[in-house]
């Protein structure tokens, strides 16, 4: 389970910038999380949940924002973008040849301290 890590490292990173800006603690953390990264949403939340005791972010809530899965068409370059975690052709003329432009992301948006 990845989402350990990834977990500890998010919770590692906001509290090193939390305290390098001089606050105490911090209250929420806002995450996009794209479909296709390979993470899965509720681990990440539980182990977010176990890791943050003891921490500057014990009370810290774990919002995720989802992004779709989006890409263009490389043939007739038709944009798109899907609710599912993979797509391997174009929805629009079926072709193979899709650049994806977004959904496996994970980035920290941001977060509110005290």
């Amino acid at each position: 389970m990845h989402e350990a890590s990834i977990a500890i490292s998010l919770l590692e990173t906001v509290s090193e910038q939390c305290l390098r800006e001089g606050y105490s603690s911090i209250e929420s953390v806002r995450l996009r999380l794209g479909k296709a990264a390979g993470i899965m949403p509720d681990a990440l939340l539980f182990v977010f949940d176990i890791v943050k005791k003891d921490t500057i972010a014990c009370e810290a809530e774990l919002i995720i924002d989802f992004i779709f899965l989006g890409g263009h068409c490389l043939d007739c370059n038709a944009r798109f973008e899907s609710e599912e975690r993979y797509i391997f052709a174009c929805p629009v003329c079926d072709s193979r040849s899709i650049k994806i432009t977004q959904g496996d992301e994970m980035q920290i948006v941001d977060m509110e301290v005290d």
